[in-house]
């Protein structure tokens, strides 16, 4: 348990942010990235074969026997000519001090010959595995849709490739996996694309039974891969049941029959929301529980309460969660803890958890990096907003604007049911949050073409690497993004075989990648303006194939975009 770091971080957390807003940050070196800041790295674009090789051919390329991986490079030397003489781009080297100097390459399937000609090949890249701890200056060699080789240290013959990215001074990394996104739309997802994002996750629930919404995207629909989550409160209103309304025995064993449905039609887990449909009782949250243990997925949950005012606080939300998962032996996902579960009491809303995982029971949370949360104004969730979080109209701001509230304007924001963006998370619940193990990061939201949306709809992941990581140093960079692709890959796996190979850097996975300037990176996006793309993400791919490259909007040429997206389904 790490109890202490909780305990302490809202006195670090000031002393941290002062500290880290010195003047003369700008020209320090950084530690946790172990990198000097350089000036603006000039990046180019390379043209890149888009030929596509069957898993199946992949992995009997790769072969399943002992593994020679080939080694090509010293840490931390300039790169090696390519052989074909391949089209190259070259990004300005950056020092880079991985956590290893001899790693162990991780490996799932196998290696590749080294005299195989790759489709691509990555060089110079500082290497993340979150998953197995592989942190190096690496080469990743791509055939089809698979990594194929990872090579470090030298050798005396380098690896053939038809195009090379040179990778100097960037991190190469898991495509980060959005866990608590909804539906894409034909829009948002090109956002979170510029984000780093190339597995969008409905667990937040999908308001559609699965047999139709998978039929309604085909894999190819979208340049980033899909799935979700059953939809407990949908469901209730397919029942015909009002948000206040309790259901019988029979509504219930109605809805745990659709939810059994869905599992089978594609969906990964199940997902409920009491706060937002305040009749949930906790007989239909331990049906659903039930279900979730007997199919080894987890129940995602916006717990009940978001406010520390009784009847009804935080922890009492947090207990019934616990209690479910102890009752129940499912594994209880605790969605967006930072605004709903833990707000103003996170210390004791991951010391309950972090006890509950001590005697066994499976609990996870996850969290989005902002200091506001955002709903629609007549949603319960602003029932007596004033006195349950202690703000006052000046706290709160309608999205797409940059005009606080005021008592006057606060009744036409309500006639209209505005999104409203309300500054009510403390900035130390989302440090220590983020500091606990066994939370991963999500971002609750994609961006509609109406730019009604919290920011964290298109900056999440960058925000993440920018705020928490290079300027506030509450993580180290393998930590952060350990939560952003093998944790969220992790927790959905059981039932979802795709997912097996995603979120990780090794031979014989997925080739989803990220690959961004750990100095650059940064979110953009605004309540006024949620509609700017972060910057710094250099290349994306997915599926091996190239869909982000520097300098590139991609956002901006989404109609002319690949989609090579799959839709993630469960195996039951």
């Amino acid at each position: 348990m790490r109890t202490s770091p909780i305990r302490a971080v809202a006195g670090w957390f000031g002393t941290r942010i002062g500290k880290r807003r010195s003047s003369a940050k700008s020209k320090r070196t950084d530690n946790r990235l172990g990198q000097q800041r350089p000036g603006k790295a000039q990046s180019g674009k390379s043209a890149l074969t888009q030929g596509a090789v069957s898993r199946r051919k992949i992995l009997i390329a790769l072969g399943f026997g002992a593994t020679n991986v080939a080694v090509l490079r010293k840490l931390g030397a300039e790169p090696e000519s390519v052989v074909d003489t391949p089209t190259t781009t070259t990004v300005p080297a950056v020092t880079t001090a991985p956590r290893q100097e001899s790693p162990e390459v991780p490996v799932l399937d196998g290696a590749v010959a080294q005299d195989v000609t790759h489709d691509l090949v990555i060089t110079g890249g500082r290497v993340i595995d979150p998953e197995s701890e592989f942190d190096a200056v690496a080469n990743v060699g791509i055939v089809g849709s698979t990594i194929s080789v990872i090579t470090v240290d030298p050798s005396p013959e380098p690896l053939r490739a038809q195009a090379v990215v040179q990778a100097d001074g960037l991190v190469v990394a898991p495509g980060f996996i959005d866990i608590l996104s909804y539906s894409p739309n034909g829009y948002g997802e090109w956002y979170k694309l510029a984000d780093g994002v190339t597995t969008n996750l409905g667990m937040h629930g999908l308001n559609t039974r699965a047999a139709a919404w998978f039929n309604a995207r085909p894999d190819g629909s979208y340049p980033v891969h899909f799935g979700g989550a059953y939809d407990h409160s949908a469901e209730r209103v397919n029942l015909g049941l009002e948000p206040y309304d309790t259901a019988d025995a029979n509504a219930i064993q109605a809805m745990v029959r659709q939810a059994e449905l869905d599992l089978a039609d594609g969906f990964i887990g199940l997902h409920m929301e009491p706060e937002y449909v305040p009749g949930t009782t906790t007989e239909e949250l331990l049906a659903h529980g039930r279900l979730a243990a007997a199919y080894d997925v987890p129940l995602c949950v916006h717990a009940r309460y978001s406010d520390n005012l009784a009847p009804g606080t935080n922890l009492d939300a947090m207990r019934e969660l616990i209690m479910i998962a102890r009752e129940t032996g499912t594994h209880v996902h605790v969605e967006h803890i930072n605004s709903t579960g833990g707000t103003g009491v996170m210390s004791e809303a991951l010391a309950m958890i972090e006890s509950g995982r001590s005697e066994g029971l499976r609990l996870t949370a996850c969290v989005y990096p902002y200091e506001f949360w955002a709903t629609y104004l007549r949603s319960a969730r602003f029932n007596d907003w004033q006195e349950k979080y202690s703000i006052t109209y000046g706290d709160l701001q309608v999205a797409g604007t940059n005009q606080r509230l005021t008592e006057a304007t606060f009744a036409d924001a309500l006639e209209q049911n505005a999104l409203t963006a309300a500054f009510a998370i403390p900035a130390e619940d989302i440090a220590a949050a983020l500091q606990a193990d066994f939370v991963m990061v999500g971002s609750d939201a994609i961006l509609e073409p109406s730019h009604q949306n919290h920011p964290r709809a298109v900056g999440c992941f960058s925000r993440i690497l920018r705020h928490y990581v290079r300027e506030l140093e509450v993580l180290d960079l393998p930590t952060a993004l350990a939560k952003m692709t093998s944790q969220p890959a992790q927790l959905l796996r059981s039932r979802c075989v795709e997912l097996q190979r995603k979120g990780r850097v090794a031979i014989g996975a997925d080739a989803d990648l990220t690959i961004f300037d750990p100095i650059a990176i940064s979110d953009q996006a605004t309540i006024n303006n949620p509609a700017q793309p972060s910057v710094g993400v250099e290349w994306v791919l997915v599926e091996g194939q190239v869909l982000k490259t520097p300098g590139v909007d991609v956002v901006g040429s989404r109609s002319t975009g690949l989609r090579v997206g799959r839709g993630l389904r469960s195996d039951i």
